[in-house]
């Protein structure tokens, strides 16, 4: 006779990371479960497993998803030409930082950069999710470079560099170490963005 018991729906996408990301932020990968996060969902973790593989898998997607949807803000941020360059400039390198510590976001990234020595496939999914920050940079470098707000120079090196830094003030920012402030790492960005890429042509 067949089974009568009503079926679980599968959770949605969203709801799976969202409640990967908080668990992960606040826990870390390390002591994160897959039967502790099925049970906050409701699945079991042989359901989590057989959709994710692995912890890695499932930090690496999860990762995805919020970049996925910061993207669309920066997109839609860096498409509005009408507004000056720098200012965009300006409100991408705020984008990219985290808003203060602990923020999820940044959690995983470090969560990533820890493992990722170890794993060829995260290292891999780092690159692919990096790619567009990278791309849409250059492209706004390349648009100021066009237009003599930013002095000449190569665009993907400059790009390069500016990620590395906001890197650099990110990572202590949202560790919460002591010293780290958004708004110094913000304005340390805006002077070193400044000094690479040149004063406003005359």
């Amino acid at each position: 006779m067949a089974d009568a018991r009503p079926r679980r729906p599968a959770r949605p996408r969203e709801e799976v990371f969202a409640t990967a990301r908080a668990a992960i932020a606040e826990h870390g990968l390390a002591k994160l479960t897959m039967a502790g996060l099925g049970k906050q969902l409701r699945m079991s973790a042989g359901h989590l497993l057989y959709y994710f593989g692995s912890k890695d898998q499932l930090l690496l997607e999860t990762l995805r998803w919020s970049e996925e949807q910061l993207g669309a803000r920066r997109r839609e941020m860096l498409a509005d030409g009408a507004r000056d360059v720098r200012e965009r400039l300006d409100e991408y390198t705020a984008l990219y930082l985290p808003e203060g510590p602990g923020d999820p976001r940044w959690i995983l990234w470090v969560e990533v950069w820890g493992r990722s020595p170890a794993s060829e496939e995260l290292r891999q999914g780092q690159l692919e999710i990096e790619g567009p920050w990278q791309a849409d940079l250059v492209a706004l470098i390349d648009e100021g470079t066009a237009t003599a707000r930013f002095a000449p120079g190569d665009a993907a090196e400059r790009a390069s560099q500016i990620r590395a830094l906001l890197d650099g003030l990110a990572v202590p920012l949202a560790l919460g170490l002591p010293g780290a402030d958004r708004a110094r790492a913000h304005r340390l960005a805006a002077t070193a963005c400044a000094a690479l890429l040149g004063p406003v042509a005359a």
